[in-house]
C-alpha cells in the first residue's frame, strides 16, 4: 500500500508546486475573511480589485461565502433565548452565509450573477464573470458547496481561503510545535481532522467535503484568505504559501 504523501513545511516558505487553475476558479471564502468581527471593508475592496484584474484576463470565479462572526453572533443570541435543534442551528448558520454572500455579490455590481447559488443543480454553466453563493442545506458546509460546484463545473481544484494558512499536524493555536504541511494526500489529511463534521467545527476542509473531493479525485488548496497577495500568486500559477491536498 502506498504511504501517505506528507511533506512538512517551514511556516515561512512557499509551496513549491505550482497549480494551473484554468479559467474557472472556485473559492470557498471563509467567514473569518469576510466578517471576522465586523466587515473589513479595506480588505474587501482589495479582494474585489484582485478578482477584477483576473476577470480582465478572462477568468471566471465562483465565490462561496462562509458565515464568520455574524453566524456566531446569531447562534449565541439564539441559545440564550431558546434551545435549537441541530437542524435549526444549521439553518441559522446557512442564512448568515447567504447574507454575507449577498454583500459580496453586490460589491461586484454588473460583473456578478444577480441570483445567489442556493442549491445544487441551480447552475450548469457560468453566465457572468462572478457567481456567488452561501450555504445550501443542513449537513453541508460551505466547503462542501464549493467542492461540489467545482466538480459540477468541471474544475478539479477548489481553493479553501479561510483562517488557516496551512494544514497542520495538530492545532497550532494550542500546540507551539505544530507542523504545517506543504502537500499531503487525502488519506493523510483524514488522520489530522475529526471524522464527523458539525456546524461551526474548525477543520481546514470539513470531512464531508474532504470525502467528496477524495472520491472525485479533486485537489484542494488550503490557504489564509486574508493574504490576498498570496492568493493572487496562486491564481497566477506562481509559488504560494499553503497546503495542497490531492
Amino acid at each position: 500500500m502506498k504511504a501517505p504523501l506528507v511533506i512538512p513545511a517551514k511556516a515561512g516558505i512557499y509551496t513549491l508546486m505550482k497549480i494551473n487553475l484554468g479559467k474557472t476558479i472556485v473559492i470557498a471564502l471563509g467567514g473569518s475573511v469576510v466578517h471576522p468581527d465586523g466587515i473589513d471593508t479595506d480588505l474587501i475592496v482589495k479582494f474585489r480589485q484582485l478578482i477584477q484584474r483576473q476577470v480582465c484576463r478572462g477568468v471566471k470565479f465562483v465565490l462561496i461565502i462562509g458565515g464568520g462572526q455574524l453566524c456566531r453572533n446569531f447562534l449565541s443570541a439564539a441559545k440564550k433565548v431558546t434551545r435549537l435543534s441541530a437542524r435549526e442551528h444549521d439553518w441559522l448558520g446557512i442564512y448568515a452565509t447567504r447574507l454575507n454572500a449577498q454583500y459580496i455579490r453586490l460589491i461586484f455590481g454588473r460583473l456578478a450573477d444577480p441570483v445567489l447559488v442556493e442549491a445544487r443543480g441551480q447552475i450548469t454553466r457560468l453566465k457572468y464573470p462572478v457567481t456567488v453563493g452561501g450555504g445550501w442545506t443542513p449537513g453541508w458546509s460551505t466547503d462542501f458547496v464549493a467542492t461540489a460546484l467545482a466538480h459540477d463545473l468541471g474544475a478539479d481544484t477548489v481553493i479553501i481561503a479561510g483562517k488557516p494558512d496551512f494544514v497542520y499536524n495538530k492545532d497550532p493555536h494550542k500546540f507551539k510545535g505544530a507542523k504545517p504541511y506543504r502537500e499531503m494526500d487525502w488519506r493523510a489529511y483524514h488522520k489530522v481532522i475529526p471524522r464527523k463534521w458539525v456546524p461551526g467545527a474548525h477543520a481546514p476542509v470539513d470531512p464531508v467535503a474532504a470525502r467528496f473531493a477524495e472520491k472525485n479525485k479533486m485537489t484542494a488548496v488550503v490557504m489564509d484568505g486574508r493574504n490576498l497577495k498570496n492568493l493572487e500568486r496562486l491564481i497566477a500559477g506562481k509559488e504560494f504559501r499553503g497546503t495542497i491536498i490531492n
